[in-house]
């Protein structure tokens, strides 16, 4: 039996879109080891250009290293790499979002080959197991309906469409039943779920919380203007994890007029201090470098970015992709500034970081995913790691810690 090595580069829905595959594998054996693989599937990224370059420079190490072996390409990079790379002959095969429930007779073909397929498609999967992980991912959703102009992403996922409530569900009851008790919603716009059937994400969530077994309750990035009076009551629940992840993307009006974007600061930082109140962590994505941010509208930025009360941050150095708006503006920004605005943004949230974890290092909740001898890690109920010592084995448990210490970046503890 042939074996198969998954390569998952991206955001949890490529996590995801991976599971799906490997649910499908009849005829071929999942390998961990790229080493004793017989095909390689890349599930790639395509939403910067140094996503892009990671993707292609794995591709270029497996041909060098093992040149026999067939690398096929899927993913969003399979929307807009994959001809060029098939033309190359850098893989053997490429295939789109709605083929990868095909993976079997895909895996099979011996001529190369380009199915693209549509961006229209609903998986009807059910996951029932997450190989290799302690929390299991839950896709909510396809596709975007904002049109933001940096962004290559709605045109390689397609437009926003919901997974059915019924189906969602009997995939978190059957995760829960094989002893998963965090889930993290995701898909491409999280938020947007529910607008085409007439549900929402507060509705879905509520129901999820139902279902014995569910302990904890992830929500994937949200827009600001997505969180509205039925979700905010969420929050008050046990089951909600103690994180959200907003996307702000930058913090200047003027950029976020310029971006297309949806959301203004004002507003913001009147949503994010809500949050904070009810004793939430706030992470957000931010883009550094777009066209036109001159020196004004980076010191207002930043300036705003220390009001707010972010503990978390996502950003990523401005990256023009091809047949977007942004992409034929002008008033670009140097990349030797764009990387300065970055540390000083970046320096700017870790100093936030550093004083949530201070003072919130009590009864802390942590999903045990990792060990290394004595020492194990997971996550916090605010998406903070934490490093545990323990001397009995508690990997894929759950701990409770009466008190963590900060050591650097993270928080640690002793499990007696």
């Amino acid at each position: 039996m042939k074996k198969v090595y998954f390569k998952t580069f991206g955001c949890r829905t490529n996590q995801f879109d991976t599971q799906i595959m490997i649910s499908k594998l009849r005829d071929f054996e999942l390998t961990m080891s790229e080493d004793s693989a017989d095909l390689i599937v890349v599930n790639s990224c395509t939403v910067t250009n140094g996503a892009d370059s990671s993707v292609r420079g794995y591709i270029n190490r497996i041909n060098k290293k093992k040149p026999d072996i067939r690398v096929i390409l899927a993913g969003c990079g399979a929307h807009s790499k994959g001809e060029k790379l098939l033309a190359e002959k850098r893989v053997f095969g490429v295939f789109g979002h709605s083929e990868k429930e095909n993976i079997e007779s895909i895996l099979k073909l011996d001529k190369p080959f380009y199915k693209i397929g549509d961006l229209n498609h609903i998986d009807t999967t059910i996951v029932e197991q997450f190989i290799g992980k302690s929390r299991a991912f839950i896709k909510i959703q396809e596709g975007c309906n904002f049109d933001c102009s940096y962004c290559i992403i709605p045109s390689v996922r397609g437009r926003a469409r919901s997974h059915s409530e019924e189906s969602i569900l009997t995939q978190v009851e059957k995760l829960a039943s094989n002893g998963f008790g965090e889930f993290i919603l995701t898909g491409t716009n999280v938020g947007s779920y529910g607008y085409d059937i007439g549900s929402s994400i507060a509705k879905l969530i509520k129901k999820i919380s139902q279902i014995r077994g569910v302990r904890r309750v992830r929500v994937g990035s949200l827009e600001p203007i997505q969180i509205d009076d039925e979700f905010k009551e969420l929050l008050k629940e046990p089951f909600m994890a103690k994180h959200l992840h907003i996307a702000l993307q930058h913090t200047s009006d003027k950029m976020l007029e310029i971006m297309s974007r949806r959301n203004r600061f004002h507003y913001d930082r009147i949503l994010l201090e809500e949050i904070s109140s009810l004793g939430f962590a706030i992470g957000t994505d931010f883009i550094v470098g777009h066209p036109m941010e001159d020196d004004s509208c980076w010191s207002e930025a930043m300036d705003r970015v220390r009001e707010l009360p972010l503990t978390h941050i996502h950003a990523f150095t401005y990256s023009k992709r091809d047949n977007t708006k942004s992409a034929g503006m002008r008033g670009e920004v140097r990349g030797d500034v764009a990387k300065q605005r970055y540390r000083e943004l970046i320096s700017t949230i870790r100093g936030k970081h550093i004083k949530f974890l201070e003072s919130h290092n009590r009864a802390l909740e942590v999903l045990i995913e990792k060990r290394d001898g004595s020492r194990y890690s997971g996550y916090d109920q605010y998406f903070n790691r934490v490093e545990i010592e323990s001397d009995i084995d508690i990997l894929n448990s759950w701990v409770e810690i009466e008190k963590a210490t900060r050591e650097g970046a993270i928080n640690v503890a002793i499990f007696k």
